[in-house]
């Protein structure tokens, strides 16, 4: 036993599926990697192309060739849609369901029902023709995510100067028990007041409201945040599993925002070079556990539409690749992937439902096939057999392919 590494480049896909002709029209002809290459012939990603992107990808061009001796297959997404936390889930070994889109007023008197059964203290917010949010204990709210697509996402921001945040988790898990929607954000910031919070209210459409986080100075000091997904149990997930065996858990970058553990080797972060020192110096130190790194400025320059940028930050993530694999030995495995598509040149900014590389990298193995994967949980699978623990929630092992 040895380290199991992941390595997410956000958004960083192959090839759209076949589905999206159904389920995302707008998606049909994208392929991130291709189509980045295509722009930009000179890219410099030669750890890449050696673990198999070219072959994953299907295609090569003049420069950039399929390699004989990658290790290396491709994944469908199993979730909806194409979106970065329940990606990150279906890695961690859930497949979540499909959840609702509502807007919070539609479920109010559910979610304050229960509140009030649970022994807070609960009242309204808003005018009498607005929808309305909730007050909980007079230092937190309960509506919608106004930063994000309207309806996904409710929002349960605190002040953590007078609600702890294991208090504040705790307020969310309840949330969470009622409500249908892909997320349940639960957060908070010192040194602000409920009148922060309301003060920054807002209603959009006249059918959802919630507070504007950054205008409510929430993440100014000692921000907190845990997200819960829908459908998302962590107990049956690898990085909970390995947790109640005692074996170490590093999540770096957006991983150590979205995917849940006990462990406190965290690193949350953006800056790419930052996030692969957390991760070199990790590797450096442990002889043993799974680490799983996000990088997440692929996936802003994919919003961002720019080529230029996108190419940037994979040549810095492959030279950095490169150095993580000096360090690895016989015993150790590296599965450099993504979590969708994003692809620059679509002509939207939105994610694009894509199939993502898995390319494999261990020490002395050449050659071999892991196949067209129907779940990234198949990640999540494998590492539990490497590691010897009981199966995450969904997912089929790859291992025997990898010895």
């Amino acid at each position: 036993m040895g380290k199991f590494i992941v390595i997410v480049l956000d958004s960083f896909g192959v090839g759209y599926m076949n589905d999206v002709s159904k389920v995302r029209p707008e998606d049909v002809g994208s392929n991130t990697a291709y189509h980045i290459i295509e722009r930009k012939p000179d890219i410099q990603i030669k750890n890449l192309v050696k673990l198999g992107l070219m072959n994953a990808i299907g295609k090569e061009t003049e420069k950039l060739k399929k390699s004989k001796k990658a290790n290396w297959g491709t994944s469908n997404l199993a979730h909806q849609g194409a979106d970065s936390f329940l990606g990150h889930q279906e890695i961690m070994g859930t497949t979540p369901p499909i959840p609702f889109n509502m807007p919070f007023n539609e479920v109010i008197d559910e979610v304050e029902e229960h509140l009030v059964k649970k022994g807070y203290s609960v009242r309204r917010q808003g005018k009498e023709t607005e929808p309305k949010i909730l007050v909980v204990n007079e230092c937190a709210t309960v509506g919608d995510n106004l930063e994000t697509d309207l309806g996904q996402v409710y929002n349960v921001s605190a002040c953590l100067d007078i609600m702890p945040f294991e208090e504040v988790k705790q307020l969310g898990i309840v949330v969470r028990n009622v409500v249908k929607v892909s997320r349940v954000i639960a957060f908070g910031g010192e040194s602000i007041v409920l009148n922060d919070l309301l003060k920054a209210r807002k209603v959009k459409k006249n059918k959802f409201s919630g507070v504007d986080a950054p205008e409510s100075g929430v993440y100014d000091q000692g921000y907190q945040v845990v997200h819960l997904g829908y459908g998302i149990n962590p107990e049956v997930q690898i990085p909970t599993i390995l947790d109640y065996q005692k074996i170490p858990v590093v999540l770096i970058g957006k991983a150590a925002d979205i995917i849940q553990t006990s462990s406190t080797h965290l690193y949350p972060g953006v800056d790419t070079q930052q996030l692969f020192n957390y991760l070199l110096q990790e590797t450096g130190e442990i002889d043993n556990g799974f680490i799983c790194l996000n990088v997440q400025e692929t996936d802003l320059a994919g919003h961002g539409e720019d080529v230029e940028r996108y190419a940037d930050r994979l040549e810095l993530s492959d030279k950095n690749i490169g150095e993580i694999m000096k360090q690895l030995d016989e015993e150790d495995i590296l599965i450099v992937m993504a979590d969708h598509g994003n692809d620059p040149t679509i002509g939207h900014s939105q994610h694009t439902r894509e199939r993502v590389p898995l390319l494999v990298f261990r020490k002395g193995l050449e050659g071999r096939e892991v196949g067209e994967r129907e779940t990234m949980s198949d990640v999540a699978a494998t590492a539990a057999e490497y590691f010897g623990v009981k199966k995450p929630q969904h997912g089929e092992s790859f291992l025997k392919k990898l010895k």
